[in-house]
């Protein structure tokens, strides 16, 4: 599954199912597709997504030699990041589907 974010102030993220349920979940949404998250409650979902992501840069991670590199979910979330600030400062409302 994939899922795309849109708002009128930004271009069109598009991210794997599993990740954009996690992150819409760091910004405090059920994992419920489609949605939307109103003008006005943009920057509380923005700073609950920048504060989750800054937990988990800190809490120790779990590496096998065997394993390819894996992408953070900081470098993940950046483009929703990216958005979600668009969004803020034009007074946009996010819809996800």
């Amino acid at each position: 599954m994939l899922v795309t974010f849109t708002t009128d102030a930004y271009a069109d993220i598009i991210m794997f199912g599993d990740i954009a349920l996690a992150m819409l979940q760091m910004m405090g949404h059920s994992k419920t597709v489609p949605g939307a998250i109103l003008a006005a409650d943009v920057p509380m979902a923005l700073n609950r997504l920048r504060a989750a992501i800054s937990a988990e840069k800190t809490s120790p991670s779990v590496e096998n030699e065997d394993a390819e590199p894996m992408v953070s979910m900081a470098d993940r979330a950046l483009p929703l990041i990216n958005l979600l600030t668009a969004a803020a400062e034009a007074e946009c409302n996010v819809m996800w589907k």
